[in-house]
């Protein structure tokens, strides 16, 4: 387990980046996938001074052949990737009615299509491997829905129905698909949130019953558990780390 190879889209920022540290720690070797080169290879770096083995890329999930690309080159750098983590995430809000074609496009490319292609690049690998690992970070909005959050809510909430498609697909073969929903985490996209006025920190703190807002380091405890050999017979399901708020 401790040399297999994963894969982190938006692998440089907030949770992801959580679940990149958390991973390396384990002794995994990582490969940071996110549209800002700069932060995915100083990511990568820290993580080498720590000790742990790390290689930063500059992927846009949007890009099918950069996708394609991406994934060669960890092959042929860190080895054959059986470990997935689909992170990457973009959240556009605005009134329905003033959510715009191309607002919505690029709301299901980023959250869901991204997904949809990082899953496909990657599986034969982890066919081949015998074994693997996915898992899908949606959002707990799906529970609920979100108002002024259509394009972002109906992509994540895709993400869950393809993630037990494939957990039914591939589970015979030796992987695994899960999908984590959290709740409110202080991540800087959440933070420009806040900053924003969309959402009421206090307002949401107060409505958690666990008295806080999550940490991403909560997700990354989640996935390293969903990866671990110990999760073998978990398999298309929704594990929700959101403080009690969708039970």
């Amino acid at each position: 387990m401790t040399a297999r190879t994963a894969i982190v889209t938006g692998g440089a920022s907030g949770i992801g980046e959580a679940i990149s540290r958390r991973l390396a720690k384990e002794g995994k070797q990582v490969a940071i996938f996110d549209l800002n080169a700069e932060a995915a290879q100083a990511t990568a770096a820290s993580i080498q001074e720590q000790g742990g083995n790390a290689i930063g890329l500059q992927v846009d999930v949007t890009d099918r052949a950069g996708i394609e690309s991406a994934v060669d080159k960890v092959r042929s750098n860190l080895g054959r990737p059986s470990i997935l983590v689909n992170s990457a995430g973009l959240a556009l809000d605005g009134p329905f009615l003033e959510t715009t074609q191309e607002s919505w496009k690029t709301s299901i490319a980023v959250n869901l299509t991204g997904t949809f292609d990082c899953c496909q690049v990657v599986i034969p690998h982890m066919v081949d491997e015998g074994w693997g690992r996915i898992v899908n970070i949606s959002s707990s909005s799906f529970h609920s829905g979100a108002p002024g959050l259509a394009g972002y809510v109906a992509a994540k909430s895709g993400v869950v129905g393809l993630t037990k498609v494939l957990a039914r697909e591939f589970g015979k073969l030796g992987i695994t698909v899960n999908t984590v929903p959290p709740g409110f985490i202080d991540t800087p996209m959440f933070r420009r949130t806040v900053d924003s006025g969309f959402v009421d920190l206090a307002a949401q703190t107060a409505a958690t019953p666990v008295g806080r807002i999550g940490e991403p380091e909560d997700i990354a405890v989640t996935c390293s558990f969903l990866i671990s050999e110990e999760a073998s017979y978990i398999t298309g399901q929704v594990f929700g780390v959101n403080g009690g708020r969708n039970m």
